[in-house]
């Protein structure tokens, strides 16, 4: 499996590429930051870090895109450009038919650190750690583009399992399907109504033949 891990930013957005398999070394392919000039108008902005991510999807050719859910912030300026730059990414895997996952910093920090609290210091030495780098990469942003595609390695396996589940329940209980269900008792033949079944408590009275009821 390889994922490009894209951390969203308009000033600096964080990219990185990892391959490998769940519960096997990672290798890590290439990592770097696509930046704008923070006084660029938004419109020149956005197509800069399209341009940039489309060059990373050229030279690595993904088979996933990873990218960091978009969460509140206090302030509002610095989340609005961060919200822009994930749909930049999302909308560049989505041309290619290359499928995206998000994933929180809270979901990141504790598949690479085992907390969800992890400072960035931290994630940045245990990125060094499983991808076997001689130093963490800078700046944070790098790193945690390759924090975001090491978690998605780790956790699509679970996650396609559990939609597999999601999938093959929705299809058993769909009508005209093999998987309808069945009621106790006999089943009742097709075309035919199933009557309920009562106990001989609660059975209609029967009359004699020959006497009046």
């Amino acid at each position: 499996m390889r994922v490009l891990g894209v951390d969203p930013g308009l000033t600096r957005c964080g990219v990185g590429v990892v391959e490998g398999v769940a519960g096997r070394p990672l290798t890590m392919l290439g990592v770097g930051v696509v930046r704008t000039p923070a006084d660029a108008e938004l419109g020149d902005r956005l197509v800069a870090v399209e341009q940039g991510i489309e060059a990373w999807l050229d030279k690595y050719s993904p088979g996933y895109v990873a990218v960091e859910r978009v969460f509140a912030q206090h302030n509002v300026r610095t989340v609005m450009g961060t919200a822009q730059a994930s749909a930049i990414a999302m909308l560049c895997a989505a041309r290619r038919g290359i499928p995206v996952a998000l994933h929180t910093p809270s979901e990141v920090k504790a598949a690479v650190t085992g907390s969800g609290r992890a400072e960035k210091a931290q994630v940045g030495a245990m990125v060094t750690r499983l991808l076997r780098l001689d130093a963490p990469p800078k700046p944070a942003d790098a790193a945690d583009a390759l924090a975001l595609a090491i978690c998605h390695i780790w956790r699509a396996p679970a996650q396609n399992r559990l939609q597999q589940a999601v999938a093959a329940h929705r299809t058993s209980g769909a009508p005209g399907t093999s998987g309808t269900r069945r009621t106790s008792g006999t089943a009742a033949a097709p075309g035919a109504s199933a009557a309920p079944r009562t106990s001989g408590a609660s059975r209609a009275p029967r009359t004699l033949k020959g006497r009046s009821a």
